[in-house]
């Protein structure tokens, strides 16, 4: 299970890190994509094979289900990570998260998430003014 928040430099290279404590768990190859909430997120193979069998049980005759399944899976790639553990991110996923030099890197249960620096500050502020409505909203539904 992936927890915890990291900072990390993307060189000029477009490469960035991982965190040495997430490299294990996500093997050698990954796949990154577009996320929610303009960030990019980083599934290991298993974890991306389990949601793409997912995605693609949505029902084609659906709208919202065709655009969601175009975005996730277009702009997904494979991404191998080199001997340093950095993954390298394309200029079409760099630009769609807003990432700068400054990332951070979150994990979140199966997956990770990065984001530009400040757009993770900016998100995490507004985030833990609703905490308490959040959770109320969650205990509606059990959890």
């Amino acid at each position: 299970m992936f927890i915890g928040e990291y900072s990390h430099i993307i060189d000029e290279k477009r490469r960035l890190a991982l965190p040495a404590k997430f490299r294990k768990e996500v093997g050698k190859e990954a796949v990154i994509t577009r996320g929610l909430d303009n960030c990019l997120f980083v599934f290991p193979k298993v974890a991306w094979n389990e949601l793409a069998q997912k995605l693609g049980s949505l029902p084609l005759g659906q709208h919202d289900a065709r655009g969601f399944l175009r975005l996730m899976l277009a702009g997904a790639m494979d991404a191998a990570l080199d001997g340093l553990g950095r993954v390298l991110i394309p200029d079409y996923l760099k630009e769609y998260a807003s990432l700068k030099k400054q990332a951070v890197i979150i994990g979140v249960f199966n997956r990770l998430e990065i984001w530009d620096e400040q757009l993770w500050k900016e998100y995490k502020n507004r985030s833990e003014k609703e905490i308490g409505n959040m959770a109320e909203r969650l205990g509606e539904l059990g959890v």
